[in-house]
């Protein structure tokens, strides 16, 4: 699933943004949000490729952009520590949005005239001084100002990046006015196909659904800069790489979604749908991967996740779980956890919360412990027409 510091464009590329990005509406907290798909769009996306199945994922190809497909996101969490223990948690994400089929002729072509639009999300949390630190930037794939590629793979947004550097090997560079992330990625599993091999279904309709791997327990080593100071870090991280033509079911407000990393080397996924008005997390689909790579599927029924405190936040005003105990009897899992600081809410184009977190539990008897991510959309207005 997926997510949301805005930076100033030149003059012309703003004024090209008010021209094709869609219109911001307003919530109920008064936030300012962005319309991605409403009621009366939905018959537009008919012309793009919707998930009916399974389908072959293959590698490198499907590191890189499906234009096909009008939503699509490449999104890096990890949880990092410096030499003298200072904890850091990060997202990074790129968001691709396509405007029109590329089966529609686009006349008066020119370098800066495109159908697609990027806009990333880029975060720090400073876990030892309760500092979170949202930025986010938009832009079109004209001009080489944004876009993807599968080979070699890289994904941009002016000089924000995720770029291959070696086989196996991910760079990711991000700098705001107060922080900046210099991180290198080595992969250490291959990628896991989630869901049915890799169709991920987001609802009962025919072709709601999504294609989604992920590349879990990467080595990350490399430089986190707060203000003034430069830190060398090292720890883990996640990717996830998602894309779809698809909208939630009726009724559906938001997600919850966990990545948890456990020092064992194994990895858990879950997430989960929330109907209006229920405040209980209802396990969807999930997928636990052994230190070997190998998979096992959490199916709805398969988990229980209780909340056991929540935090409000001063800003939005919602309501966010902030504490949970999740188990899973046919894995033998339990775990407990909460989020590592309270505040890591976005309050961007569309207002959720994500931050990290950390758990402790036992799997078959044996202790162990994670840090992962918790994204949380929803708990201001609903999603219904974001996904």
């Amino acid at each position: 699933m997926k997510r949301f510091p805005f930076v100033v464009l030149s003059t012309l590329l703003a004024l090209l943004l008010i021209v094709f990005w869609p219109r911001p509406a307003m919530t109920n907290s008064g936030q300012a949000s962005v319309e991605w798909l409403d009621s009366d769009q939905v018959e537009a996306a008919a012309d793009f490729t919707r998930v009916y199945g399974p389908t072959e994922l293959q590698f490198p190809r499907d590191l890189g952009p499906h234009k096909d497909y009008q939503t699509e996101w490449w999104y890096y969490t990890g949880n990092l520590e410096s030499d003298t223990g200072r904890e850091f948690g990060y997202q990074f994400t790129f968001f691709r949005r396509a405007l029109t089929s590329d089966a529609e002729t686009v006349e008066n072509a020119s370098d800066w005239r495109t159908n697609q639009i990027y806009f990333s999300h880029f975060t720090l949390s400073d876990i030892e001084n309760q500092q979170f630190y949202p930025h986010e930037r938009f832009g079109r794939e004209s001009a080489s100002l944004a876009g993807a590629q599968a080979e070699p793979y890289r994904v941009w947004l002016e000089d924000w990046s995720a770029e291959q550097v070696a086989p196996g090997q991910v760079h990711l560079v991000a700098k705001a006015d107060d922080v900046a992330l210099d991180l290198t990625l080595a992969e250490t599993l291959p990628p896991v196909l989630q869901g049915d091999r890799g169709f991920s279904p987001k609802g009962p309709e025919p072709g709601n659904a999504s294609y989604y791997y992920s590349i879990v327990q990467q080595q990350t080593e490399g430089t986190v800069v707060v203000g003034d100071e430069a830190m060398a870090v090292t720890g883990k991280s996640w990717k996830d790489h998602e894309y779809s033509t698809s909208v939630l079911s009726a009724g559906t407000v938001g997600w919850d979604w966990f990545s948890l990393q456990l020092d064992n080397g194994t990895a858990l996924m879950l997430y989960a749908f929330r109907q209006a008005g229920q405040s209980e997390v209802v396990v969807a689909d999930g997928t636990f991967v052994a230190a070997d790579g190998t998979t096992t599927r959490i199916n709805k029924g398969d988990c229980q996740v209780d909340v056991l405190e929540t935090w409000r936040s001063p800003e939005s005003g919602a309501s966010y779980p902030s504490q949970w105990h999740v188990e899973i009897p046919k894995l033998d899992l339990t775990l407990e956890g909460q989020s590592l600081m309270p505040n890591q809410e976005l309050n961007v184009s569309n207002t959720y919360w994500e931050g990290a977190i950390a758990f402790d539990g036992k799997l078959s008897d044996v202790t162990v412990s994670a840090k992962g991510y918790v994204e949380m959309t929803g708990y201001t207005a609903s999603m219904e027409n974001v996904l």
